[in-house]
């Protein structure tokens, strides 16, 4: 990373970041320099996960559906860091668990469990407004701060048989759209990410068809384009949706527009 991209002094959250996309993302902050915070519902993973990504990550539970416990991570985030920098809304569960054979056999709507259904929207998108709501306003006292929600491809967002994992992602597409408005004249950045892909996470069944594996892509592809979000390069990037797998050719086209 260059100078003009160190996260040193970064102070981070990663919600969801035992695992996956949230892992590659936090371990990316990490060797940047910057502090994280690891969420999970569960203690223990969150703390092995900060333990293995090394000094610069700390564990923390938090389930992103409860307003009470969001409140507490807010306030260890401050005992300990005193404040926040870069908000990573990443926590999420899949089809799995709804449908553990979606993949090869697709459940209509009017099939799917009506609480399975919640969990995933509540985790999803209830979680990125809980999240949100209770960090911007320490944003907002601060003076500065940036928001990074993960969201999926738009082709997922409508395929066929992912009720309710498609619908969640077009509710985080929409509540971001709006969040990014509602800032747009403060200091707080939000921006949106996406892998532009399917990805090698728990969220696709190990025993998947090899050509359906041989697609996936490394949830590592996630590193450099929320390095560079943290970064004083990304100062004033705001309202924009950016895809992962096509990171190097539209920074490349920014950097040619700011000329």
């Amino acid at each position: 990373m260059s100078n003009s991209q160190s996260l040193e002094g970064t102070r981070a959250v990663v919600t969801g970041a035992t695992g996956g996309l949230g892992r590659a993302m936090a371990a990316a902050l990490v060797r940047g320099g910057a502090q994280v915070v690891v969420t999970s519902r569960s203690r223990e993973r969150a703390e092995e996960a900060a333990r293995e990504l090394g000094a610069g990550a700390v564990g923390i539970a938090s389930d992103v559906r409860d307003q009470e416990s969001v409140a507490r991570l807010v306030g260890a985030v401050h005992e300990r860091f005193g404040g926040i920098d870069l908000l990573v809304n990443n926590a999420g569960i899949g089809m799995r668990t709804v449908n553990p054979r979606f993949l090869e056999q697709s459940l209509p709507f009017w099939e799917v469990p009506p609480d399975g259904f919640r969990d995933v929207i509540e985790t999803k998108l209830t979680g990125v407004f809980l999240v949100a709501r209770a960090f911007v306003p320490v944003m907002l006292a601060a003076g500065s701060g940036r928001i990074v929600n993960i969201s999926m491809s738009t082709s997922t967002m409508t395929r066929v048989g992912f009720v309710p994992y498609g619908p969640a992602g077009a509710g985080i597409e929409a509540l971001s759209r709006i969040m990014a408005a509602e800032l747009a004249e403060t200091p707080v950045r939000v921006n949106m990410l996406l892998p532009g892909g399917a990805t090698a996470t728990g969220m696709v069944p190990a025993d998947a068809p090899t050509e359906v594996r041989a697609r996936l892509l490394d949830p590592s592809i996630m590193g450099p384009p929320i390095a560079w979000l943290a970064s004083e390069a990304a100062e004033d990037v705001h309202d924009e949706r950016i895809i992962a797998s096509e990171f190097p050719e539209w920074l490349t086209a920014r950097s040619s527009s700011t000329l």
